[in-house]
């Protein structure tokens, strides 16, 4: 499935509410971030807590342009926690954390405008 980045793309083909539901979009708190310089293109490792349910899982994210290592930590994100492990470099990606493009197409993360429990489910 390709993933259009662009702010002018067309609306994508209707679905049904079972289809939206089998996306499971949940919050985790970011709880460490590094650096993936083998990365093909610039990105950090992170990995994120969702609550006792889900736990601790890894991601990959092409968020270096708006967001520091040091200010990720404690961060709250949005990640589609169902999706079948990739394997991205050296490194296993099991969510994909989510983000919109801003008008150079650069990642802006998904966050809750306030604190809210890990594991909950976008709805």
């Amino acid at each position: 499935m390709h993933m259009s980045h662009d702010a002018h793309a067309p609306a994508a083909e209707t679905i049904g509410f079972d289809q939206f539901l089998a996306v499971d979009i949940r919050v985790g708190t970011i709880v460490e971030a590094l650096p993936f310089p083998e990365a093909r293109k610039p990105a950090f490792k992170l990995v994120i807590d969702f609550g006792p349910a889900i736990g601790r899982k890894r991601s990959s994210a092409q968020i270096t342009e708006h967001y520091r290592l040091e200010e990720l930590v404690g961060t709250q994100v949005a990640a589609v926690v169902n999706f079948p492990p990739r394997q991205i470099g050296k490194v296993m990606s099991e969510v994909l954390t989510l983000g919109f493009p801003d008008a150079d197409g650069k990642v802006v993360l998904v966050r809750p405008s306030e604190p809210v429990p890990n594991g909950g489910r976008l709805f």
